[in-house]
């Protein structure tokens, strides 16, 4: 094959109809002046090509997960301007949205060169709508339904006057936590607004702002009062002092960009605190890598919105992100994706080594940094499901006799810890053990969703396991699973199967080594499967519906809300083609995200199990960080304020109005 080419590659969607069958068409067009041949093309995305599609013009080679090899039929070639077309009829789900296709490819010649693909965005037939990126713009309105500018909205807001708009804070700090206190905020408004200058002395016409150390607040309480000459916040702890500061660096930033719109009070009150514990966002750093630096100025967001948990997803079967010196392999092997690497590009990530671990120096300074803001860092491991590049990592965790094939509902093959091997725990216990010395908030997430109704189904050391649990007729049953295909549309509902037993008592025994070593238990709904994990030492985040959250609250969990359809970030703005992200659970734009109101329905017994709320940040579509930026904002304020602000004293207009003054992230905006 001849290198210096030129090939591009377009995929187009034809969803099923009456008269028409499902199409995904891929064109590979040779822009170049040569003929090629003996080639194979790879390429990636969230869309998964059914393993037991029918494809037209092409042969299969390889599929894992979203990762596919294509072959031409023998003989091919492809000369100058013309197209191979290759049609695939069958999906693992329907595409919904642009970028749901195909958006990394590349060809292999038959001595293992590549050769890059350009790739346009998926195309659905008969839309010609302009795609989006970047985050929408929420103008400031020019008359405003409030007169100064606060993300989560304040419990209480009186005040009174307007002053000529300083040019900045003048911090007088008079205790060692207000002090620390001071110093974080300047650090966090200088990283979000660089050249703003909201801290200053009073050289540079910084406005005095004094500190009260008051003892009768709640932990995370805060007091404004104005007055002509100052402003004096009180507060019992160094996160309530800093939550005042944001509360009017935010004033501040209000009134000096829109005069018109917005004041710096002369008189006047602000009582505040908020009405959820837990106000979280989890972000997924296994499907796509955010560096150190990336993660850094995401928790300064997180702060600026006054959220207080960062959820860490730091594994899955995408990747493996997290420093283990007694298993260095974990990322050597499962950090990276490329070509010939044991993880293939997978999502976007191209043929070339990708990806991306965080050293155990990282983490310490993420901790530091997020403790700083008031944010408790909570990682995540997630097992015994999810375990794709641990097991490539660290194949001795296998059973030697284990046969035949079971799949995620990612597609992922024999992708679980086995619950009846001894080295899974002596592997889960040493690695657990340098976690929790990381992350001081002692609780640890593990995941326990997704486990597939057939998994272990070819073990025989599991299947022994289930024979003793549960009886020969379901371990019969369970090895019955093996070889056959699920998981088609979302995750199965396991409950009362083979699999379920199996994790219940895997659950089990890891909750009780975490708890042995102080440890709280996170995990998602999942965890309750079978109900064995002790529910004072645990708790759980509630993703397909507000119904199974309160249910869980119900049987006496802790509970964390966090359904997919309003609080799950990758589901698309809308049901428009022309919007990125997902759309299995739905859609969900800023207005829905806001009014949405997690805890409707529920009783006084099940609110007492509420811990709070959470944002989740899956990142399978957001290679392209424009899409991150139009995923996550505003979105992210609006559950913001969910968690914090009192659900009567919530106002959409208000919100909208006040939206276009937040931070994002990498300064994507729509055009």
């Amino acid at each position: 094959m001849n290198y210096a080419h030129n090939i591009s590659l377009e995929t187009k969607w034809v969803p099923e109809s009456s008269d028409t069958p499902l199409s995904y068409i891929l064109e590979l067009t040779n822009d170049g002046e040569h003929t090629i041949s003996e080639f194979k093309l790879c390429f990636s995305g969230p869309a998964r090509i059914d393993p037991l599609a029918k494809i037209d013009g092409a042969n299969l080679d390889v599929r894992l997960s979203n990762h596919t090899q294509l072959s031409p039929p023998s003989g091919f070639e492809l000369a100058p301007g013309d197209k191979w077309t290759i049609t695939v009829h069958g999906l693992s789900y329907p595409l919904r949205h642009w970028s749901d296709g195909a958006n990394t490819a590349y060809l292999v010649s038959e001595d293992e060169n590549i050769v890059p693909v350009d790739v346009s965005p998926t195309q659905a037939i008969g839309n010609n709508e302009a795609l989006l990126k970047g985050a929408a713009r929420f103008p400031v309105p020019e008359k405003t339904p409030v007169a100064v500018s606060i993300i989560p909205w304040p419990n209480s807001v009186s005040i009174e006057g307007s002053r000529s708009v300083p040019q900045g804070l003048e911090l007088q700090p008079n205790s060692e936590m207000s002090e620390a206190a001071a110093q974080n905020f300047t650090t966090l408004a200088t990283r979000l607004f660089p050249v703003e200058g909201l801290v200053r002395d009073a050289a540079e016409g910084g406005f005095p702002v004094r500190f009260v150390d008051e003892k009768n607040l709640a932990p995370e309480a805060y007091v404004i009062e104005f007055s002509e000459s100052d402003v004096e916040v009180c507060a019992t702890t160094r996160t309530g002092f800093l939550y005042g500061l944001i509360t009017l660096g935010q004033i501040l930033r209000g009134a000096r960009q829109h005069k018109k719109n917005f004041v710096f009070p002369t008189a006047g009150k602000i009582e505040d605190e908020p009405s959820h514990r837990w106000r979280g966002s989890h972000l997924d750093v296994a499907r796509q890598f955010f560096s150190t630096a990336e993660v850094g100025q995401f928790l300064c967001i997180m702060a600026w919105n006054k959220l207080n948990r960062f959820h860490w997803h730091l594994s899955d079967d995408e990747a493996w992100r997290i420093e283990i010196d007694a298993y260095p392999a974990l990322t050597e092997i499962g950090a990276w994706r490329g070509h010939g690497l044991v993880m293939p590009p997978l999502l976007g990530s191209g043929p070339e080594r990708s990806g991306g671990y965080y050293t155990k120096s990282n983490i310490r300074e993420l901790v530091a940094q997020a403790d700083n803001y008031g944010i408790m860092v909570v990682p995540e491991v997630d097992i015994p499901c999810h375990s794709y590049p641990i097991l490539r990592s660290v194949p001795e965790l296998l059973d030697p006799d284990e046969t035949g094939t079971y799949y995620s509902v990612q597609g992922f093959p024999n992708n679980c810890l086995n619950p009846a091997r001894d080295e899974t725990f002596r592997f889960l216990e040493t690695v657990f053990d340098e976690i929790i010395e990381l992350f001081p908030s002692k609780i640890i997430h593990i995941g326990a969703d997704e486990v597939p109704i057939a998994a272990w189904s070819g073990s025989p050391q599991a299947l022994a396991m289930l024979r003793k649990l549960a009886g020969d007729a379901v371990a019969d049953g369970h090895a019955k699973l093996t070889n056959t295909i699920s998981n088609h549309e979302g995750a199965d509902e396991i409950d009362g199967s083979g699999a379920a037993i199996l994790q219940a008592a895997f659950l089990e025994r890891i909750q009780t080594f975490l708890a042995s070593r102080g440890c709280v238990t996170g995990g998602w709904e999942e965890a309750a499967h079978g109900d064995v994990i002790e529910k004072s030492e645990c708790y759980l985040v509630g993703w397909r519906s507000v119904e199974t959250s309160a249910s869980l609250a119900g049987a006496g969990y802790d509970v964390v809300v966090s359904p997919g359809q309003r609080y799950y970030l990758d589901m698309a703005n809308s049901t428009a083609w022309s919007e990125p992200g997902a759309g299995w659970a739905g859609w969900s734009g800023p207005e829905e995200t806001y009014m949405f109101n997690p805890t409707e329905g529920w009783t006084d017994a099940q609110r007492k199990q509420l811990l709070g709320v959470q944002a989740c940040i899956w990142c399978e579509s957001m290679t392209d960080r424009a899409i991150f930026d139009r995923l996550v904002f505003p979105r992210l304020s609006a559950i913001a304020e969910a968690g914090w602000t009192q659900h009567e004293r919530k106002s959409w207009p208000r919100f909208k109005a006040l939206a276009g003054m937040m931070p994002i992230l990498y300064g994507n905006w729509a055009k």
